[in-house]
């Protein structure tokens, strides 16, 4: 967007300075040059308002030794929102999903007494935005003395007179937590910040090293100018905006010829004497997402009445509102009845069932192309593009109060593609040998280290392990051998694999401390589960993880 701006401004005449603002970014100048592609002069002075914080880390009580169960941090989250609030201070807690900020908000009510149970709201992205200014109105006119947020009210909105912030989880990057915490105490007055740890492999890793926390610096952000998914729509909307010509590789660089053949052999542009015309019908900006790499929505609709309650992102539609699915908004509970993709709807019905679901999926990857290898120990490392193809094939049902399973229920979804970066370690059949590990105990072994891996990965990359993906595999096809692949999110990736693949060798040796540092037995959400496993955490070899790391690191 910003190098279009750029081009039509000098069109006219006009060489527009930019101007960029961070709260915690590192690495600031990088980051904005990328965006804007001109020189940056950096300014870091901290001149940000703030009085005195004490900021607090919360490890949620250990329920069971042997199988390391720790107390919901949810229910922590909503037990310290609730107590700020009962004691008249303003306070936010933030996060790190939808469904945790319907969870915290109800949970932090249902501690209140009735005077002040309504002064507590959940806030978050699919909202629609009415509900979402309403929110904000009462939040910055002093009626909500409470709310539980995502990352929608992070930033851009400045919230004064807030007391106290608590963190419901680490947010996934040092930038995001001091982000977080900033918003408490903004009036220069008195305030906490409480970082309540989640079980996962990061937060537990940061409890056992507290210093880390406070000293580490902030991530620096990573943008693909050249991510194919991204230049192609914004070069149409370029040549729609004026035709395009040699010149213009002052704005994309190498890329611009690579691009340009890419949208003639999609016949969006032609060519005439060097210069290359938008050949498409209409103007092509309506169909580039801003928001989300998408313009595609799906409308989640209420049968009762046909009312809009909220919307959410197509990509991201079979695993959060497909058929049987439980959808919490504003604290209630909806059952999708029926997804239809042809009008972009999943329509749905109040339910008060004391349960949710989690989407199950079979993945299989392929890999494109290998640009970059490298050996780790005695394994190998590797960087390139894959293609991921994911398929919903089930959901199952737990006790929204214990966890344990309700059953399964089987899906039949069409599947989904993604092309994007990942990287991925080669482990050959002498370090499996070496490690002791008979055939039946790789896969499990293997998919125990994807899973701490990913939890890892945000100590290296700013990103939170949502934005990425893995798949482990006794022996994949394309390689041969016993293989983790850690894949970006994001169509044509975000730049997440790349920092993964630099980290090599650091992210391994975190990632088999992280697990034998964990005191269970088997295995638990703080070492090697994880809260996204598409095949419910099956199977799952935590000493075999162990030895696995340790062959490979020597």
């Amino acid at each position: 967007m910003l190098r279009r701006l750029r081009r039509v401004c000098a069109h006219y005449g006009s060489d527009p300075t930019f101007v960029f603002c961070s709260a915690t970014i590192g690495r600031p100048a990088e980051l904005a040059a990328a965006l804007c592609g001109v020189a940056i002069e950096e300014v870091t002075d901290d001149g940000s308002p703030r009085g005195e914080r004490l900021f607090a880390l919360w490890n949620p009580p250990l329920l069971d030794d042997g199988s390391g169960a720790r107390s919901s941090s949810n229910v922590e989250a909503a037990d310290l929102l609730a107590g700020f609030v009962d004691a008249g201070h303003r306070a936010i807690a933030f996060t790190r999903s939808r469904k945790g900020t319907e969870l915290v908000a109800a949970y932090a009510r249902r501690r209140l007494p009735a005077a002040r149970a309504s002064a507590v709201r959940p806030y978050r992205g699919g909202y629609l935005a009415a509900e979402r200014r309403e929110i904000e109105r009462e939040l910055f006119a002093g009626r909500l003395l409470g709310v539980a947020a995502t990352s929608a009210l992070e930033l851009g909105i400045d919230v004064g007179g807030l007391d106290a912030c608590v963190l419901n989880g680490f947010p996934g990057t040092i930038a995001s937590m001091w982000q977080q915490a900033g918003r408490a105490g903004r009036a220069q007055q008195q305030s906490a910040a409480v970082l309540v740890a989640g079980q996962d492999q990061l937060d537990q890793w940061l409890m056992a090293h507290p210093e880390e926390v406070f000293t580490r610096s902030p991530e620096p952000a990573v943008v693909n100018p050249d991510n194919p998914f991204v230049l192609l729509p914004h070069l149409a909307c370029a040549a729609y905006e004026r035709l395009l010509t040699g010149a213009d590789e002052a704005y994309w660089g190498d890329a611009l010829d690579d691009g340009v053949r890419e949208l003639v052999l999609d016949d969006q542009l032609v060519l005439r004497d060097g210069r290359a015309y938008w050949s498409g019908r209409g103007a092509p900006a309506a169909a580039v997402g801003l928001r989300t790499g998408t313009s595609s929505e799906i409308r989640i609709v209420d049968t009762a009445d046909a009312a809009l309650i909220g919307t959410v992102d197509e990509a991201r539609a079979f695993s959060l509102v497909h058929p049987g699915a439980v959808y919490l908004h504003q604290g209630r509970q909806y059952r999708v009845q029926r997804l239809d993709l042809d009008d972009h709807a999943a329509w749905a019905t109040p339910d008060d069932c004391d349960e949710y679901t989690q989407a199950r999926t079979d993945l299989d990857v392929t890999i494109l192309e290998t640009e970059q290898s490298v050996a780790v120990g005695a394994a190998g490392l590797h960087l390139g593009s894959v293609e991921v193809v994911e398929q919903v094939v089930g959901y199952q049902r737990r006790d929204t109060r214990t966890g344990e399973s309700l059953g399964v229920e089987p899906l039949d979804l069409p599947p989904t593609r993604l092309v994007t970066r990942a990287f991925w370690y080669t482990i050959p059949d002498a370090v499996l040998r070496a490690a002791r590990l008979g055939p039946h105990q790789v896969p499990g072994a293997a998919h125990a280290a994807e899973h701490a891996g990913i939890g890892m990965l945000p100590l290296f990359t700013m990103c939170d392990r949502w934005d990425v993906g893995g798949v482990s595999t006794a022996v994949l096809a394309d390689t041969g051998c016993c293989t983790i692949v850690i894949y970006d999110g994001y169509p044509g990736g975000a730049g997440i694999a790349e920092l993964g693949f630099a980290a090599g060798r650091r992210h391994l040796e975190a990632t088999l401390e992280a697990i034998a540092a964990c005191p269970c037995v088997a295995g638990c959400p703080s070492c090697v589960q994880s809260p996204k496993c598409g095949n419910g955490n099956e199977p799952l070899d935590k000493a075999g993880a162990i030895a696995l790391l340790r062959a490979i690191l020597g």
